[in-house]
């Protein structure tokens, strides 16, 4: 099957740009909100919970989004503007190279599953924790703890941001994004498990329902159907499945 966006050229990046604002404002104004206006409490910490919890799934979309850059897929022939948005995405998100990262995620689609995947670890195919623990070796290097700790100190010497929440609205909900997008986006698709992988791409998709896979992980769960059509924003992938489905559906009828 042959799937590509059922949008067009024209309404691609329309509906990708939009989507794109829509997360990256969400980010922006609820980490201010969260970070200078909202008073942290024993009353409010429902509230604070809250925030924390929709904050981490908002940085796990801000990586989506950038992940969609690196294939080209928010804004269809246009390489500068796809590397643009891409960069200061990932460079807010937790101070990533958007080229370094490029470079890796395509080699983790050439060798998916294989000790060549940066994002596998073949020496711990089923283990959550160890594999974590590789993961972010990998992709977290020095310029990132820099970047972090600048925000971090700046955060709380220059804006006077209580420490408490500091950690419980910045810090917690960065690291628990990547605890997200680790076990939905890589963990969960690439593990060995007792089922064997349908094809070269060594994923699996998650049989979440459109609304499940949207809140955990901008529908990357459904990631066999990734691999197979990186050319789909994060937004069609749901169509791409369904339609993955009906075809299945279809042969087995017609075997």
């Amino acid at each position: 099957m042959r799937t590509r966006s059922a949008y067009g050229p024209t309404w691609q990046p329309l509906i990708g740009l939009a989507l794109a604002l829509a997360v990256f404002g969400g980010w922006v104004s609820l980490h201010a909100y969260a970070l200078f206006v909202f008073e942290l409490s024993w009353a409010s910490l429902p509230l604070a919970l809250t925030m924390a919890l929709v904050l981490c799934w908002l940085s796990v979309g801000l990586f989506i989004v950038s992940h969609d850059a690196m294939h080209g897929s928010l804004v269809p022939g246009s390489p500068r503007a796809n590397a643009a948005i891409g960069t200061v995405l990932l460079f807010l998100y937790a101070g990533f190279s958007f080229e370094s990262l490029r470079k890796a995620h395509f080699a983790h689609h050439r060798h998916a599953g294989t000790a060549c995947d940066p994002d596998f670890d073949a020496e711990n195919p089923r283990a959550f924790w160890p594999w974590y623990a590789t993961f972010l070796r990998r992709y977290f290097g020095l310029g990132s703890l820099i970047w972090v700790s600048c925000v971090v100190v700046t955060l709380w010497l220059a804006l006077d941001v209580p420490v408490p929440q500091l950690l419980l609205l910045y810090a917690a909900p960065a690291i628990a994004s990547s605890l997200q997008l680790f076990y939905f986006g890589t963990y969960r698709p690439h593990r060995h498990a007792d089922d064997a992988f349908v094809d070269r791409h060594q994923a699996r998709s998650d049989e979440f329902g459109t609304l499940a896979s949207f809140l955990t992980c901008f529908h990357f769960g459904y990631h066999l159907e990734h691999h197979q059509y990186p050319q789909l924003p994060w937004w069609a992938l749901p169509s791409a499945r369904r339609k993955a489905g009906a075809q299945q559906v279809e042969e087995g009828a017609g075997a």
